[in-house]
């Protein structure tokens, strides 16, 4: 007999970094929802601690950026809980700067967060699942990983969201046999804070929804079902892929 498909994640444990704000409040939104413990983790502890609040999730101290914070939050959730089933890497960071006057600093910091980060936060993560023999990681990229996207310039942006697509694939070509699913989320433009000051600029809009054949933005509860999907036992046999939630940009 067919076993039925389950979309909740009751009874799992699930770490959302950058999970005060934007698309990572809604996946931890709709991850506690659907029956997880939540951690939320992020660097400012004000806004941290606000959004747990509101959530009723745990607000835990992170910083991508640094191994020993991200070690140090990884070790007292499994403390806490016993246990990790769940990770969705969403910090991250954008730069909209034409390429030929981007800094060193500048390309740095960028991928510090978007890729070093999603490293720092796979690495800690994947020890603590593949020792527990079961595990799913949702790393947050973009579709700016699979099109160039117009009229602003974010090369250094779309190409560390184009690695985090790729150390997705290596992660689950060398986690899959031993339980452990690596799949990356690549959202469309979506109603945040993060392009509100973008989605404030008539031209702006008009150039990126004349691309969009839905022809609106996201809501960031759009991206969370996809999130959820991932991380649930209904998606049980997906690994490795990226999930573009773009509302079809990609498809020009």
């Amino acid at each position: 007999m067919t076993s039925p498909l389950d979309y909740t994640v009751g009874g799992k444990t699930a770490l959302v970094t950058g999970g005060a704000t934007g698309i990572g409040y809604a996946v931890a939104e709709a991850l506690t929802k659907y029956g997880a413990t939540v951690y939320i983790a992020g660097r400012t502890e004000d806004v941290g601690r606000q959004a747990a609040a509101e959530l009723g999730v745990t607000y835990i101290p992170l910083d991508v950026t640094e191994t020993a914070s991200i070690d140090s939050a990884i070790a007292q959730i499994v403390k806490e809980n016993g246990r990790l089933d769940i990770a969705i890497n969403g910090a991250g960071a954008r730069l909209n700067k034409p390429a030929e006057d981007t800094t060193d600093d500048e390309w740095d910091a960028v991928f510090a967060t978007n890729i070093r980060g999603v490293f720092r936060s796979c690495r800690a993560e994947g020890r603590v699942m593949l020792e527990q023999g079961s595990g799913s990681i949702v790393n947050i990229a973009s579709m700016s990983a699979s099109a160039v996207n117009r009229p602003q310039r974010q090369a250094a942006y779309n190409a560390s969201k184009a690695a985090v697509v790729q150390y997705t694939k290596s992660l689950a070509g060398e986690w899959g046999d031993r339980g452990v699913r690596v799949n990356s989320l690549s959202p469309g433009y979506t109603e945040t804070a993060m392009t509100a000051l973008s989605r404030s600029k008539p031209e702006m809009v008009d150039a990126w929804l004349s691309k969009t054949p839905l022809a609106r933005f996201a809501k960031p509860h759009e991206i969370a079902g996809a999130a959820v999907f991932l991380a649930s036992d209904a998606s049980t046999f997906v690994t490795g892929h990226d999930l573009l939630v773009d509302g079809g940009y990609t498809v020009w």
